[in-house]
């Protein structure tokens, strides 16, 4: 029970159409029909011409996983899995949002948020991948793949470090290792399409 309680709270809160509804009451617009179509803070800033747009719809984003996290935390505060499995259902439903024919954003800033209090020392490494990236090519997409590609090679090379600095203390590497990899592959998975674009114009240079 505790794991379905747990899953419902990160589902609902994660559920919550951030980008959708800023960009349609502000603006009057479908965020799902313009730009790229992502229901997220970069096509947001891209659509509506404005930065403290797509800045707050990044903050309120994270917060939603921030608060998942943090709710479990406060009903189980010596359980790794219950905060766990919750940001990893915040992220879920917001990349596949169940109020928007499962459309949604990609899941950055919600697992950015839940993970500064679960398990820093991964967003951390991603922040630090992401920007050594940045830097080299000056593309944000490629810089989020590549940075979450390494940061699940890094994570399951380093598993022991990743277990030390992860709170509250999991049940075992294995669940710590199914969370993360979990989590990043969802990211990873939304961002198939933005890579089959970035390939196709390599190809075509």
């Amino acid at each position: 029970m505790n794991y379905l309680f747990s899953a419902l709270i990160g589902y609902l809160l994660g559920s919550f159409p951030t980008a959708y509804i800023i960009l349609k009451q502000v603006y009057n617009i479908n965020i799902t029909e313009a730009g790229s179509g992502n229901v997220g803070a970069m096509n947001s800033l891209e659509v509506s011409k404005s930065k403290m747009t797509g800045i707050l719809v990044l903050l309120i984003d994270a917060i939603k996983g921030l608060l998942s996290v943090y709710l479990c935390l406060v009903i189980f505060p010596t359980n790794f899995i219950y905060p766990a499995l919750a940001l990893f259902f915040a992220v879920f439903s917001h990349c596949f949002n169940p109020w928007l024919k499962f459309r949604g954003g990609r899941g950055l800033a919600t697992a950015a948020g839940g993970a500064a209090l679960l398990s820093p020392l991964i967003l951390a490494c991603w922040c630090i991948l992401w920007v050594f990236v940045y830097l080299f090519k000056k593309n944000i997409l490629l810089a989020n793949i590549s940075a979450t590609v390494l940061t699940i090679f890094l994570t399951i090379s380093s598993i022991d470090i990743v277990y030390k600095y992860s709170y509250p203390t999991p049940d075992s590497y294995s669940s710590l290792l199914l969370f993360c990899v979990g989590l990043l592959t969802i990211i990873f998975i939304k961002h198939i399409d933005p890579l089959r674009e970035i390939m196709d114009k390599y190809k075509s240079t």
